[in-house]
């Protein structure tokens, strides 16, 4: 019997008993901006269930919007959906509240998180959630789907946290299917898949993989000056880390570390640099 089973079919059973009782978390948000007076404002909210949308009080010219959910995690059987719309001529920060925590499923439930995100032209999207944390046992289909028009701007990060290594967490059985597509036009531009099933850990301290770092973080930028980027972000990026220019506007970087405090401590000053020195507010609450 692996590590993913039930010890006894005892457990199994109170398993099951207690599914038909549990109720799942369900949340959708739908956003579109527009521009008004030099301004990126609000033209569309709606939202329901568990999932929010807040606006702290703006800086400048660009709209923040913080993702909340309100369930106080991700476990198996619960479903959020996201869908977004920049306008042109608008500039939109998509982050979260916290770190989203995916918690451990029961047998056959899997959490569902999908976003869509539409950035027409002139316009930009910054999508800066703070990290995923997935926890031992648990079961997540993920996915990001981002439709750009031919001259609209991108920042993506992406940071996920394979157990707190400072907590002594591993995950050793586990499930986390993730997708990344990003289009223009159409037309693919970045496609990335993670599949990671049963002992995740055993996987990530493979050399090849990543040699038992803990966390890792996804990056997308499309712009005009990604190539100029590329060269100092090599001077900014720590050993376990890479950035190449996949097309000669979009620059994509991977960043391994040992931990959270890691991760941030690297991640941060290249989101800086990469949207002018502002971070969402949130990551330095």
């Amino acid at each position: 019997m692996n590590t993913c089973d039930f010890e006894t079919r005892h457990d199994l059973i109170d398993m099951i008993r207690l599914e038909s009782i549990l109720e799942r978390a369900k949340g959708e948000v739908v956003l579109e901006t527009k521009a008004r007076d030099g301004q990126s404002a609000i033209r569309r909210l709606r939202q329901s269930g568990s999932l929010k949308c807040l606006f702290p009080r703006r800086d400048g010219a660009s709209l923040e919007a913080v993702l909340l959910n309100c369930a106080g995690g991700v476990t198996g059987g619960d479903h959020f959906s996201l869908s977004v719309r920049a306008e042109p001529r608008t500039t939109l920060t998509l982050t979260t509240q916290a770190a989203e925590r995916i918690y451990r499923a029961l047998p056959g439930e899997t959490g569902q998180v999908h976003a869509h995100l539409e950035v027409e032209k002139g316009a930009r999207i910054n999508w800066l959630p703070q990290e995923t944390i997935l926890f031992d046992g648990c079961c997540l289909n993920r996915s990001l789907t981002i439709d750009l028009s031919e001259d609209a701007k991108l920042l993506m990060a992406e940071p996920l946290v394979f157990g707190r290594f400072e907590m002594g967490e591993a995950l050793h059985c586990a499930s986390f299917l993730d997708c990344i597509e990003i289009r223009r036009d159409g037309n693919p531009i970045f496609l990335e898949r993670i599949g990671l099933q049963s002992d995740v850990q055993a996987t990530l301290n493979r050399l090849g993989i990543a040699v038992g770092a803990h966390t890792m973080a996804s990056l997308v930028y499309v712009a005009d000056d990604a190539d100029a980027k590329r060269d100092l972000l090599h001077r900014m990026l720590p050993r376990h880390a890479g950035v190449s220019l996949i097309h000669d506007d979009v620059l994509n970087m991977r960043l391994l570390a040992k931990d959270s405090d890691e991760l941030r401590s690297n991640l941060i000053p290249i989101l800086k640099h990469l949207n002018k020195g502002v971070i969402p507010k949130c990551w330095i609450i």
